[in-house]
């Protein structure tokens, strides 16, 4: 699995054709595909390229399986 630290995952920012990463748990999501997701954005609310541990937690509507369909692509380096 291929570790990143936060700084190489903000580069996926879904912008200018690249893809789009969020970070749960230390784990990095692709959401490139997910239909919530356009252009590196969600909703208006949060960018790809982040860390959205506490958002899902504390903030989000929703729960953190939302990104079960979401392949995870890598992991953060401790």
């Amino acid at each position: 699995m291929q570790e990143f630290t936060l700084e190489e995952v903000s580069k996926f920012n879904g912008r200018d054709g690249q893809r789009a990463y969020v970070v749960y748990s230390g784990n990095v999501y692709d959401v490139t595909d997910n239909e919530f997701w356009d252009d590196g954005e969600h909703m208006g609310l949060h960018e790809a390229g982040e860390d959205l541990t506490e958002s899902l937690d504390l903030e989000a509507p929703h729960e953190s399986d939302s990104l079960d369909d979401c392949p995870i692509v890598g992991v953060i380096k401790k």
